[in-house]
């Protein structure tokens, strides 16, 4: 009947070198690693952060990828347990050589072992974290009870608090105050204020786990400021000869949207590029 033998529609990027990197995907999945942020990417945004969880449709689309190609990690600030659990990662078939990497790369999850581990806690996270209500209470977020659960995501250690439905502006100022006082790095994003170690990014860790791997080529899919780390990761291995595709997971963040050679409306869109992918595959 002259109709597309493909199910799911695989996107065209933008720019000449997303073209290539998609290309070099296409061409050489068993050297490919696919890298994913995500909340934002993978999972919806929403107020309680603890009420987050994977699109429907991820896991499925990632069970069929990830025996096609070299390695699948998810690059996370989140603790890699609680991605976990969130993304519904555990035991899944087709998900056995699945990466999580936590805390911006701090920690890690293999699904081969169903193993977490990381170093120890950075030593300001702690206080941190017992400072955190009462610079809530002096900026004027309202805390009842189970307002810690509300007002943010509590990460196990070695990360540090993160707020996402207080506002912004009322606790920019005192949240770097927070962080300078306990040797800690400010990292602002969508609706989110987060606190972290220094020398933790998501760059460093997408970096180390691709040229482990050796691959020939990278896919790596964000949605916030602390993706750019990523981003500018895969341009410095572009340089290095390993063709890369940059995806931004919505356009609400223009400093990443811009850079990227493909921009999808959001995880659903995410998840039909993985499921397209591998069907391609």
């Amino acid at each position: 009947m002259g109709s597309s033998p493909y199910a799911h529609t695989l996107p065209t990027p933008s720019t000449p070198a997303g073209r290539d990197g998609l290309a070099a995907v296409l061409d050489r999945p068993a050297e490919t690693v696919v890298a994913l942020d995500f909340d934002g990417t993978l999972a919806e945004i929403v107020p309680d952060p603890e009420q987050a969880r994977a699109h429907e449709r991820v896991v499925p689309a990632l069970a069929r990828l990830a025996p096609r190609v070299a390695s699948v990690a998810v690059v996370t600030g989140r603790p890699a347990g609680t991605a976990v659990r969130y993304g519904g990662f555990a035991g899944v078939p087709g998900l056995d050589h699945l990466v999580v990497l936590g805390h911006y790369g701090a920690e890690r999850w293999d699904a081969a072992t169903g193993t977490v581990t990381g170093p120890a806690a950075h030593p300001g996270v702690a206080a941190a974290r017992a400072e955190l209500p009462g610079v809530l209470e002096a900026a004027g977020v309202r805390q009842g009870p189970g307002s810690r659960r509300r007002a943010g995501r509590w990460p196990s250690t070695p990360g540090a608090p993160t707020t996402r439905r207080a506002p912004f502006e009322a606790l920019r100022e005192p949240m770097a105050s927070l962080a300078s006082r306990h040797g800690l790095v400010l990292e602002p994003g969508r609706l989110v204020l987060e606190l972290r170690p220094p020398g933790m990014d998501k760059g460093v860790a997408l970096d180390a786990h691709v040229r482990r791997s050796g691959a020939g080529a990278v896919l790596y899919a964000g949605d916030d400021l602390g993706d750019l780390a990523a981003f500018a990761a895969v341009g410095k291995l572009r340089s290095d000869g390993v063709p890369g595709l940059l995806v931004c997971s919505g356009s609400e963040v223009p400093e990443l949207a811009e850079r990227a050679d493909l921009v999808l409306p959001g995880p659903a869109a995410v998840a039909e590029l993985l499921a397209a992918l591998a069907e391609r595959l």
